[in-house]
């Protein structure tokens, strides 16, 4: 074969490897993401409560052993200067006036655990009258699965403000450390907000929930479909 035959098919090989490369360049196939061993990958994205409810594992409630308030930290994060109980009255509280301390000294509560308007006035006899509710109650939290989380990932839960609102404190008190199987908020129009914070929370933190929590959480977001998750 002489040299300018073998120029001729070196030639023709290299277009043709051109013209392959180009269609696979230009070919309309997506690229797919694998995840590490042990994540999971959502397809959805949805925002939508019913979804994020089907994404939370199901098991038993644990022993409560060992469970004390300190095991989230000890009381409220100080946030440039303010607590999260001041900070979380300052948002969830209308015509809130605040001291120079941080402090909130009055404001207007529209409760939604009960759908009372509550005057609020900070003082020893008076400050009790709006409380911050944990929505997912920390030892209903330590039970299922928060003792497995690291106290840093703890602390972090107890003072995440998508865990915390400003309400009733009869009704903070009613609630105690219930679940949703065991307690709902009297004002029935909260209801589905109240449950799309619970499963915000658990997801965010890899909580799970018992069969009783998931067919009551169910049974209320049957009537709001298109409830959304609240966002931080």
């Amino acid at each position: 074969m002489d040299i300018y035959r073998r120029r001729r098919i070196v030639i023709a090989l290299i277009s043709l490897l051109t013209i392959v490369f180009t269609i696979i360049q230009n070919s309309p196939i997506q690229s797919t993401s694998i995840a590490p061993a042990g994540e999971k990958v959502s397809n959805t994205g949805s925002l939508l409560a019913v979804d994020a409810l089907k994404t939370l594992d199901i098991n038993g409630r644990a022993p409560k052993t060992d469970y004390s308030r300190e095991k989230y930290g000890n009381g409220w994060n100080i946030v440039t200067g303010c607590d999260m109980r001041n900070i979380i009255l300052n948002r969830d509280l209308d015509k809130a006036v605040v001291d120079n301390k941080c402090n909130v000294t009055s404001g207007v509560l529209n409760d939604p655990y009960t759908g009372k308007i509550i005057n609020f006035t900070r003082g020893g006899g008076t400050s009790g009258a709006v409380q911050i509710d944990h929505v997912v109650a920390l030892s209903d939290a330590w039970q299922k699965g928060a003792q497995l989380l690291t106290l840093d990932k703890r602390i972090k839960l107890a003072n995440d403000p998508l865990e915390l609102l400003a309400v009733d404190g009869g009704a903070n008190l009613e609630k105690s450390d219930s679940d949703a199987a065991s307690w709902l908020p009297p004002n029935k129009l909260f209801r589905c907000q109240y449950v799309a914070r619970q499963i915000a929370v658990k997801q965010k933190y890899s909580l799970w929930i018992t069969d009783a929590e998931h067919s009551i959480m169910s049974t209320v977001l049957s009537n709001c479909e298109q409830q959304i998750l609240p966002t931080p």
